[in-house]
């Protein structure tokens, strides 16, 4: 059996976050899950990456971390594609997503 890729490990810490925090539909779409809290998108898993809206103070923060950049999504948004899964990378992706959700309820 092959180790899990980086993406699937990276989808798999998202959909275990996400379903820990409750309250959020995922649509699925080819290779791509986008999840929504009430009608707000607020997280988009692909293969390599994923993308959250988050507070404009927190995405501007965010972007400061290695392996993030700007989302072409908006000015809310940031993309973290990390080239390995660490818990360093697991506990700033669950810190984000949970960021995520709850502006998501504004």
């Amino acid at each position: 059996m092959s180790e899990p890729t980086t993406g699937e490990l990276l989808g798999e810490v998202v959909e275990t976050a996400i379903a820990e925090l409750g309250e959020a539909a995922e649509t699925r779409s080819g290779n791509a899950v986008e999840y929504r809290r009430g009608s707000t998108l607020f997280a988009a898993l692909e293969p390599a990456a994923v993308e959250l809206r988050l507070q404009p103070d927190i995405a501007e923060a965010v972007l400061r971390t290695p392996e993030t950049a700007p989302s072409r999504r908006g000015s809310e948004w940031v993309r973290f594609a990390p080239t390995e899964i660490d818990q360093f990378v697991i506990d700033r992706l669950e810190a984000w997503l949970t960021a995520a959700w709850r502006t998501a309820q504004n």
